[in-house]
């Protein structure tokens, strides 16, 4: 396991920027396959791996180019960050689930999207609700997509460092 974990570590962007496509893609199942509808600060989350996918795969390039290490480890400090925006992120979106403060007023309580069965039904009026921040749609072992995502981010942040550390010989 640890041969395993040091190659990713050498290669830092690519695992990041792998693993964020691998993050973009779950949440897209959720969204697809279990038709839970992403909230404002879902997105939001969503954001944050875009840019680490596009900047891993951007650094992933530029090290093989130039063949400098120094842009791997300066490279993963700047994902570092980026993964702790997103921590960031997942806090707030799991405490406005728990109700520890509201929500961003772009984001309205009162449920998920509403079945509509057809374009008939939204062209008779039929009500729709948009997704709201501050009720969790999927819970799994006590922790809200948010807070499982805040749980991933705060390891990528983790991994960010350790990668930013190893020193090629």
């Amino acid at each position: 396991m640890k041969p395993l974990l040091n190659r990713a570590l050498a290669n830092w962007p690519l695992a990041a920027a792998l693993i964020s496509a691998l993050m973009l893609a779950i949440a897209h199942g959720f969204e697809t396959i279990g038709h839970l509808a992403p909230c404002t600060l879902c997105l939001k989350a969503r954001e944050v791996y875009w840019v680490a996918l596009t900047l891993g795969l951007i650094l992933f390039g530029a090290r093989q180019l130039l063949r400098d290490d120094r842009i791997r480890r300066l490279g993963s400090l700047l994902l570092a960050v980026v993964f702790l925006v997103g921590v960031g992120v997942a806090v707030y979106h799991a405490g406005a689930e728990w109700k520890f403060w509201p929500g961003p007023a772009t984001c309205a309580s009162g449920g998920g999207m509403a079945n509509l069965g057809s374009l008939q039904a939204l062209l008779d009026g039929a009500k729709i609700k948009p997704p709201a921040c501050d009720e969790a749609a999927w819970v799994f072992l006590g922790l809200s997509m948010a807070g499982w995502n805040g749980l991933a981010s705060a390891g990528l942040v983790g991994l960010s460092l350790m990668a930013a550390r190893l020193r090629r010989d």
